[in-house]
């Protein structure tokens, strides 16, 4: 896909606004030493601007105060993170500009309410956060994250950037990958899952092709196996309601904790699920962006147990 920024017309993310930049890298450098030299920043200063997350190298939040900086990385710092600064154990904050928000949401956190039952959930603490900054303003969903999951999801700060990103997502997203631990040694290393899926607004189903259903595919690739279980990269070609835990249910291999496909084994307490990879467009600039968050420290903990 072409880079979209240079359309003449097309607003600009106001990043200006929220972050000054500073000179250019010239030579490799650990990001302290440079914020002290370039930024005139005191030691105290720059390591609570890096835990209050308000450094950006090359667009990505930065809090490691040894990180290596090469010639030609840009590194930014917030102008008022002490205005509006995030502070939420069930979310963190990943990235956010006049247009969107991205977050990494923890596992048992709704991303929105259910028609049943109210509850504290990451579109209230989204809204609750940019209605902080004095004026009255809202955020809107694009896309799911099972409660029982965790990991990377988008909001869009305005009704047409959300109505851009919901009509144009599999051209506007490159990639979403998620990492999982699943029931069974896989017997491939990598490979690719397809079938077509109906919602019966419960749960997805295989079913025949039909004007009701759609295809969807899933690439895997396996990481580990270990102690009869398997650390897996999935990447979604096309992301519908429940896809992974579905496919991965077809193969025989459920995820670890999917009490909802009938697993009884649940030794990490929670969906064994995580959006760890989500690289897109920016829906408004055109901008290429990308995203990561750690695998679990729980999923890594679990594959490297050793049989008694």
């Amino acid at each position: 896909m072409r880079n979209r920024n240079n359309t003449p017309g097309r607003p600009i993310a106001r990043r200006a606004e929220q972050y000054t930049n500073l000179p250019v890298v010239k030579e490799p450098i650990e990001l302290m030493d440079f914020l002290i030299t370039k930024g005139n920043l005191s030691r105290n200063k720059v390591k609570t601007l890096l835990t209050h997350r308000a450094i950006l190298v090359d667009k990505k939040i930065t809090t490691q105060y040894n990180f290596e900086l090469r010639p030609g990385m840009v590194v930014q710092m917030s102008k008022n993170h002490h205005q509006k600064e995030f502070k939420c154990q069930q979310l963190k904050l990943v990235y956010e500009d006049a247009y969107i928000i991205v977050i990494d949401k923890r596992e048992g956190v709704p991303a929105v309410s259910s028609e049943r039952k109210r509850e504290r959930t990451a579109f209230n603490i989204l809204t609750e956060y940019v209605q902080r900054s004095g004026k009255q303003r809202r955020i809107y969903g694009v896309h799911r994250l099972d409660r029982e999951a965790s990991g990377l999801m988008i909001f869009a700060k305005d009704e047409r950037t959300k109505q851009n990103l919901q009509d144009n997502w599999e051209r506007i997203v490159m990639e979403r990958t998620y990492v999982a631990v699943l029931e069974g040694e896989m017997e491939k290393d990598r490979g690719v899952m397809a079938s077509w899926m109906v919602d019966d607004k419960v749960y997805f189903a295989q079913a025949p092709v039909n004007n009701a259903s759609e295809k969807a595919v899933t690439n895997y690739s396996t990481i580990k196996r270990v102690n009869g279980y398997s650390l897996m990269e999935l990447e979604l070609r096309n992301g519908r309601k429940e896809q992974i835990r579905v496919h991965m249910n077809e193969m025989g291999h459920p995820v670890v904790g999917d009490v909802k496909s009938g697993v009884d084994n649940d030794p990490l307490g929670r969906l064994a699920l995580h959006a760890f990879r989500l690289c897109l467009y920016h829906p408004v600039t055109g901008e290429p962006l990308q995203f990561e968050t750690p695998y679990p420290i729980s999923f890594r903990k679990l594959v490297q147990r050793m049989e008694p």
